[in-house]
């Protein structure tokens, strides 16, 4: 969880003044290593469960503020977009029941959370990412009101100078550009920390780079964007690109990303990457600091090193160094785990947590030094196949040789995460009980990203709209979880679990076409009938180089012009798409809701709404030309009714089977 009391640096006496404070910090933690203050007697495990609000619809709900009020829990607290939350368990000793207890907790806490805000017609839904989540639901209207957020924001967008730029290829593909860095609050995660001791810390944290990929493939639960299907674990791509504040130059200068695996082993200690971090990456977020961490050391006090942790927090490592202070007062040292996504069940999480926990203590018995037996890029490399192919993909591993990653995890992992559970005495039913999970969920090969997609797959087949296959995935989800069977147990999803499915509560982005043909203004009326033809097609909208639109011509136009030549015969001119197009079109947000496009093609009596994006989205009826992203016919409003009419059958067949019955 992030320090909430930060602001932005507004001037260059601020940030000087932070970065001495910065620097201190990391003299103090010099000192602290080199003195021993750490605590090295416990081993503690902890969490961060991330997760998604709903609306009855299935949809982002925008009420996380009145979700914490009702909730009143210290352990919940708010993320950056006002559909998420947060919540904190309690730090567990590694030892007996710890995952028990930690699966205990997670589920006692959702369940308080869900019954509290019943009330709000909301629910939680545990996902990497959101299926039903919309680009509107990732503009800067819908941050967190806290000065944090904002302050986060604004930094983010002063460094980059210019527009977010999303660009992810998998099945499907996702192009886009935001003013903002919203888009990262698409990702939920499951943060995993692990205490460690300050002597082991470099050896500790390369095993955690090194074990990134085999502990992605086995736990992927984002394949969906947009209703796109992207990577296994898109989260890993949109993270890195939503928050990228790096442009594009004429030259070859290496700049990491504030998003970042890493680019080489640790050699000595924790300090390397504070040093490192501090190098790289400018101050993105201030605060007050009151704390002389000299004169606190001087005292025997453990200092918060607050101007550190702010630091720190801002930049977002897939295993991230901590600091924090213990109950007794000794500072410790954390891994911080942020590869796992959030879900698929209760059960899957404390299960990618156990897996991950023993492979962290049993791989030093196999190989007591990683760094001489795979090469850092071996095990980058493998961290990013896995998050785009999870269990599909081939890993590298040691001495150079590459294993497919459910061969790997069977064969060789799981059993180092049983001999590491084991070392640390947990009790014998969690370790057969959590690592059954991790080997039911390989062997059947079903992940919360393999289940949405083979779930994709199914309901296309039915006939479903896009938003209707997000909307049954989203909802299939929640059902499961509520339930709290693991992943590998799930039968696929079902529009059977939409109890009632509400089309004049889509917005036009939902609906629309983006696969859509054009034509330019020079085209021949010739293009323009062979592709009116060829596609069964009867409006193609005009745009120019920029991708704005610039008209529309329709099939009626280009009829009246052939009707008009074969009468007063061809006159040797070859007319263009800009001498019958209709120049003023009227067009639509893709913000408007549907019920907004059906009044204006009625009131209009048009066939054909092209959707752009413009300065004023204000989602009402434009005669405004601007960026071409979508288009609505009366052809989508026949599949919606199509749809309809198709599970009112079903739903009436069912009755009557129960009256029967």
């Amino acid at each position: 969880m992030g320090d909430l009391n930060v602001k932005s640096v507004h001037s260059k006496e601020e940030m000087q003044q932070f970065m001495r404070y910065l620097l201190k910090d990391i003299q103090a933690l010099e000192r602290m290593l080199k003195e021993e203050w750490f605590e090295t007697d416990t081993i503690r495990i902890g969490a961060e469960q991330e997760m998604c609000l709903v609306a009855p619809n299935w949809k982002p709900t925008h009420l996380n503020m009145q979700a914490l009020e009702v909730i009143n829990d210290e352990r919940f607290t708010s993320e950056l977009a006002n559909f998420n939350l947060e919540a904190n368990l309690q730090p567990q000793e590694l030892r007996n029941k710890a995952f028990s207890l930690l699966h205990q907790e997670l589920k006692e806490t959702l369940d308080k959370a869900q019954d509290k805000i019943n009330a709000l017609g909301a629910k939680i839904v545990l996902v990497g990412i959101l299926p039903t989540i919309r680009k509107t639901d990732v503009e800067i209207e819908n941050i967190t009101p806290l000065d944090r957020y904002k302050a986060l924001m604004n930094a983010l967008k002063d460094l980059r100078g210019e527009a977010f730029e999303l660009r992810i290829s998998g099945i499907d593909e996702v192009n886009l550009q935001q003013k903002t860095a919203m888009l990262e609050a698409c990702n939920t995660s499951f943060q995993v920390h692990l205490q460690v001791k300050p002597d082991e810390f470099a050896r500790k944290y390369n095993y955690a780079q090194a074990l990134a990929g085999p502990t992605m493939a086995v736990a992927v639960n984002s394949p969906l964007l947009f209703g796109r299907r992207l990577w296994q674990e898109t989260r890993i791509a949109l993270f890195q690109q939503s928050i990228d504040i790096r442009t594009f130059t004429e030259h070859l200068r290496e700049r990491s990303p504030r998003v970042t695996f890493g680019n080489h082993w640790l050699e000595h200690s924790v300090m390397e990457i504070y040093k490192e971090d501090v190098a790289r990456f400018k101050v993105l977020l201030s605060t007050e600091i009151d704390e002389d961490v000299f004169e606190k050391l001087q005292a025997g006090i453990t200092p918060k090193l607050r101007a550190l942790n702010i630091h720190n927090s801002t930049v977002y490592r897939w295993n991230r160094p901590c600091y924090g202070i213990s109950p007794n007062g000794k500072p410790h040292l954390r891994i911080e785990n942020r590869i796992l996504p959030a879900g698929p069940s209760v059960p899957d999480a404390i299960a990618n947590a156990a897996f991950w926990v023993g492979l962290m203590n049993g791989i030093e018995d196999e190989y007591p030094d990683i760094t001489k037996v795979m090469e850092f890029s071996d095990a980058k490399a493998g961290f990013f196949a896995a998050a785009r192919f999870g269990l599909d993909s081939k890993l590298p591993w040691v001495h150079g040789k590459k294993i497919a990653s459910g061969e790997l995890i069977l064969e060789q992992l799981l059993p180092i995460a049983r001999h590491g559970l084991q070392k640390v005495n947990i009790d014998q039913d969690d370790i057969d009980k959590y690592l059954e999970i991790i080997e039911a969920r390989t062997k059947s090969a079903q992940t919360g990203s393999c289940w949405m997609l083979d779930s994709y797959s199914k309901l296309g087949k039915e006939g479903l709209l896009p938003d209707e296959i997000s909307t049954a995935i989203t909802a299939s989800i929640y059902a499961h979880q509520y339930v709290g069977r693991p992943i590998h147990e799930w039968e696929l999803a079902s529009i059977d679990k939409i109890a009632t499915y509400e089309p004049s509560s889509l917005l036009v982005e939902e609906f629309m076409l983006t696969d859509i043909i054009t034509v330019q203004e020079d085209d021949i009326i010739d293009l323009v009938a062979n592709l009116m033809n060829w596609r069964r097609i009867r409006h193609i909208p005009v745009e120019d180089k920029a991708g704005k639109l610039v008209g529309l011509i329709t099939s009626r136009m280009v009829m009246r012009y052939y009707s008009e030549r074969d009468l007063h015969g061809d006159k040797g001119e070859l007319p263009t798409v800009k001498t019958l197009m209709n120049p003023n079109p009227i067009t639509i947000s893709p913000k408007a809701p549907i019920t907004k496009a059906m009044e204006i093609m009625q009131k209009n009596k048009i066939g054909c709404l092209p959707v752009v994006l413009d300065d004023e989205e204000d989602g009402k009826e434009k005669k405004g030309l601007g960026k071409l992203v979508g288009m609505i016919t009366e052809a989508e409003f026949l599949s919606i009714t199509s749809s309809l009419i198709t599970r009112l059958a079903k739903q009436n067949e069912h009755q009557k089977n129960a009256v029967v019955k």
